[in-house]
């Protein structure tokens, strides 16, 4: 007869401090990461047609329009776009290194997937959460395992 599972952990509980900055450092993913998608998004609708229309913006991510006006503003505020009149949504500068940073993420995270076996599709869709979620520690060692390389 098989044991219920156990909630408990496998060993002690980590040291509080180490443990509040594990979630620290979640948090601040989370709060980041509709940043950085919103940012990518307006600098692809940017390459692909020139601007980003809060119209495009909200068909793409599946939201309502008032939800991007939002956004826009934030991040207007966050000194990462510009809105103009009539015009569209255009990165700043800062937006434009988010957006580069963030995508090059998102490549070498999805990069990684595949090269564990995931397919192309899946891997372009778990690669949109995890990118960012990973310390730069981890996105490194998954760039040198897509690469192929361990020990670099």
């Amino acid at each position: 007869m098989r044991e219920p599972p156990s909630s408990a952990p496998d060993g002690p509980l980590i040291d509080p401090e180490v443990h509040v900055e594990s979630f620290r450092q979640a948090r601040e993913a989370r709060r980041l990461e509709l940043v950085e998608d919103y940012v990518e998004l307006i600098a692809d609708l940017i390459g692909d047609g020139g601007e980003a229309r809060q119209v495009d913006i909200a068909a793409r991510l599946g939201v309502a329009q008032p939800t991007v006006a939002k956004m826009l503003k934030r991040l207007a505020e966050d000194g990462l776009v510009q809105q103009r009149p009539y015009r569209g949504v255009f990165l700043t500068a800062s937006g434009e290194a988010l957006a580069v940073q963030s995508r090059e993420r998102h490549r070498i995270v999805e990069r990684f997937l595949c090269a564990l076996g995931v397919s192309p599709e899946t891997a372009r869709r778990d690669a949109e959460g995890i990118e960012h979620h990973v310390s730069a520690e981890t996105l490194e060692a998954f760039r040198r395992f897509a690469d192929g390389r361990s020990d670099a």
